[in-house]
């Protein structure tokens, strides 16, 4: 019998940093760095997970975990929130996870693990519910943040599950859109500088969520997702000094964000007006959000210099990497200029179809 091979892109977020956890939409796309996951059986009551690219080996017990899942333990809480919707893990395997999305570089390793994970864990001992793509991102997204309480959003689980180019409604109810675009030559710039995930989500969520509470509070009626720029003026008094770029940067990339998605909904988007739009969703979340760091800032730079449309970084910030916006033609200049910037790596990427199954 073949082995069941499991695999999950990892995710470039287009437009949307730090609007998800709002209740905004986004606009990301899966591309085709992959985790994948591969089991045989052992006979015994537990998972022997083997996780060669991080050096390490974990022991999980298919029975339910009596103490709890602590903050960081993905696959435990994935395998859990797996167990509530009919998987019936009986037998042990042994497990084998590895890819080639980078870690801890903005490009969404981890909601890769889970996704690849619980896809694997239904397919190979069933689930109540129909496993589609839009659930697999449901659930990996309770397994990751919901039954961690972590501060991520929903980006990240649905694009890898989802795949291809997409727009999130991330409030209440999910609902998607595919993107049917040609984004020309997508170029990723690792910095090589690990990413603080979970300290900056935290205290960016921490903020632009009490800036919009207290508005609430005045206002009952006010919602973030009716609003345009103009509420920053309308309401920015009520807030108190430290609080006020962060509510006007949630409004300035939800704007942003629009802007692009009308674009995208033409039968040929303009690259070069959608590289302005990264551009300018950069600048926000380097100038006000203040998420890059001074090596980010000279790649963006020797991007731009070499001839991109348009450059951001990726991911929560703080290290991490950056995605480029270009014409096959300026591919490798433009390659070679964010290696002499100092990057750790360079290359382009292609557009995912999403998480799948394969037999080995």
């Amino acid at each position: 019998m073949a082995a069941i091979v499991s695999k999950a892109p990892g995710r470039i977020c287009l437009f949307g940093d730090h609007q998800d956890y709002l209740g905004l939409p986004v606009i990301a796309c899966a591309i085709d760095r992959y985790v994948w996951v591969k089991g045989a059986p052992n006979n015994k009551s537990h998972f022997k997970i083997a996780m060669p690219d991080l050096d390490e080996t974990l022991i999980i017990e298919c029975e339910h975990q009596q103490h709890g899942v602590k903050k960081g333990e993905h696959l435990k809480a994935a395998l859990e929130v797996a167990k509530r919707y009919g998987c019936d893990p009986r037998s042990g395997f042994d497990v084998i996870i590895q890819g080639d999305v980078p870690i801890n570089a903005g490009l969404s390793s981890s909601s890769a693990m889970v996704v690849a994970w619980m896809q694997w864990l239904f397919t190979t001992f069933g689930c109540e519910h129909e496993v589609t793509p839009a659930f697999l991102g449901q659930v990996a997204y309770e397994a990751e943040v919901v039954e961690q309480n972590s501060p991520g959003g929903k980006m990240d689980q649905f694009t890898s599950a989802l795949g291809e180019i997409i727009y999130l409604e991330t409030a209440g109810n999910e609902s998607f859109l595919k993107l049917q675009a040609d984004l020309g030559r997508l170029i990723i710039g690792e910095s090589g500088i690990p990413k603080d995930t979970l300290g900056l989500l935290e205290d960016l969520k921490c903020y632009a969520q009490k800036a919009i509470s207290i508005i609430g509070e005045h206002h009952p009626e006010f919602d973030i997702l009716k609003c345009g720029l103009e509420a920053y003026e309308m309401f920015k008094e009520l807030l108190p000094e430290n609080l006020r770029p962060y509510f006007f940067a949630a409004l300035k990339n939800y704007s942003i964000t629009r802007e692009a998605y009308t674009e995208f909904q033409k039968a040929q988007p303009e690259l070069k007006k959608i590289g302005e739009l990264m551009n300018a969703h950069h600048k926000v979340l380097r100038d006000i959000l203040q998420t890059t760091v001074p090596l980010i800032d000279k790649m963006v730079d020797a991007a731009l210099l070499a001839g991109a449309f348009g450059v951001k970084i990726v991911g929560s910030g703080g290290g991490g990497s950056i995605v480029a916006l270009a014409q096959d033609q300026n591919e490798k200049e433009i390659i070679e200029a964010i290696k002499r910037a100092g990057a750790l790596k360079a290359y382009s990427v292609n557009i995912s179809p999403g998480a799948h199954i394969k037999n080995d």
